[in-house]
């Protein structure tokens, strides 16, 4: 485990909500729309969060209490706190350079970086700022010489964990994002550029770090695409529905560990066991794919206790504070991820907004162990009401 840094943030965004109005004054209304919005009419983007805040949690106040400790170990790794970042993709849409503070961020404080195959920054250099701990989240293309391909950068970058997507069989309808022109092909409409000339910090950093691009798929792409031809590419590219046959082969190539992303039955829990991967990611997408489905807390309670002793299950989707992450921690979860929080954090302080988001998480799930009078991680189920 690497040295723990200072654990800092900025007092006038104590809250992920002043984050997220921050980001929301700083960035264009159709990158804060890509960024804040999820599928259809967002049913299930707002259950994913007022459900985990159901969970219940009991305190012990008269025990002897001797402090805390929020090191977790994963496969192999000991974090210092029982959260990472989620992929997301186009990172560098909502903020210029997010993929690189983040990954650095991520190092920093020591917490895992899970970088996403079709976000602005390539596996080479997500490994260069982690120096090995960068996770890869692998979009399973339909070439399987590109796939292959792929996969062996990830491994000469020493990623040691793989997390294979499986909860995007279709893009998800996102009215915003259509709206908006960024669904694909994207457009650049008058609106989007009457909102790039009033966020010129935007605009600046965007022209110094240049257009973000699928940097990990370049090597793939036609040259010269133009906008019209970019859709195509992508559809063409990837195959979408995952399935036992697509992973099989994927479990048989790669050394490290292998995480499933996106599960939301006991079903595909059970396969993912029999399959041999390492750990699931119970997660509906952040609430971008189904609308009508479940929140993400609901079948990870009952994932993890069905099968919790015999693979490990993580979670995303609808965690935003400490506290949230307390509640999944204490509902079975053994690691908690987040994504749009994050974001909010870089898109609102920039450089500084990542740092900030993990001493603000940290400074907020310590004083949840205290209230609670919980000493480690795996003690957070017995306070469960």
């Amino acid at each position: 485990m690497r040295n723990k840094k200072a654990i800092k943030f900025n007092s006038k965004y104590p809250s992920m909500e002043d984050l997220r109005e921050r980001a929301k004054q700083r960035i264009p209304g159709f990158a804060f729309d890509y960024l804040d919005g999820g599928c259809n009419e967002e049913v299930n983007l707002r259950k994913n969060t007022s459900e985990i805040r159901e969970v219940e949690l009991k305190p012990d106040y008269l025990t002897d209490y001797k402090g805390l400790s929020m090191e977790t170990e994963l496969f192999g790794h000991t974090y210092n706190a029982p959260f990472g970042i989620a992929p997301v993709g186009l990172q560098g849409l909502m903020w210029p350079n997010a993929s690189e503070i983040l990954a650095k961020a991520s190092f920093d404080y020591n917490i895992p970086f899970i970088l996403s195959t079709v976000t602005t920054m390539n596996i080479e250099r997500a490994s260069e700022l982690t120096e090995g701990r960068a996770w890869f989240q692998l979009y399973h293309p339909s070439d399987n010489e590109v796939r292959d391909n792929i996969l062996a950068r990830a491994e000469a970058a020493a990623c040691p964990v793989l997390v294979l997507l499986c909860d995007v069989p279709t893009f998800g309808f996102r009215p915003k994002e259509i709206r908006n022109g960024l669904s694909m092909p994207p457009k650049m409409t008058l609106n989007n550029i009457l909102q790039i000339l009033g966020k010129p910090n935007w605009a600046l950093q965007t022209l110094k770090h240049g257009q973000p691009n699928f940097e990990t798929l370049k090597p793939y792409m036609p040259k010269n695409l133009n906008l019209k031809h970019l859709g195509l590419f992508m559809d063409q590219m990837f195959s979408k529905r995952m399935n036992e046959e697509k992973i099989a082969p994927i479990r048989d190539k790669w050394k490290g560990k292998i995480v499933l992303k996106g599960v939301a039955t006991e079903a595909d829990a059970e396969k993912a066991i029999k399959l041999g991967l390492d750990g699931i990611i119970v997660s509906n997408h952040g609430g971008r794919q189904l609308d009508a489905g479940e929140s993400t807390i609901k079948p990870m309670t009952r994932i993890a206790k069905k099968y919790g002793n015999q693979i490990t299950v993580m979670m995303d989707s609808g965690i935003r504070s400490g506290p949230d992450v307390a509640r999944a921690l204490a509902s079975g979860a053994a690691f908690t991820f987040m994504g749009r929080s994050f974001m909010y954090g870089v898109a609102a302080l920039g450089a500084e907004g990542g740092g900030h988001t993990i001493s603000l998480l940290q400074t907020q799930l310590q004083q949840v162990m205290e209230q609670l009078g919980c000493n480690t991680i795996s003690d957070f189920p017995r306070h469960l009401v």
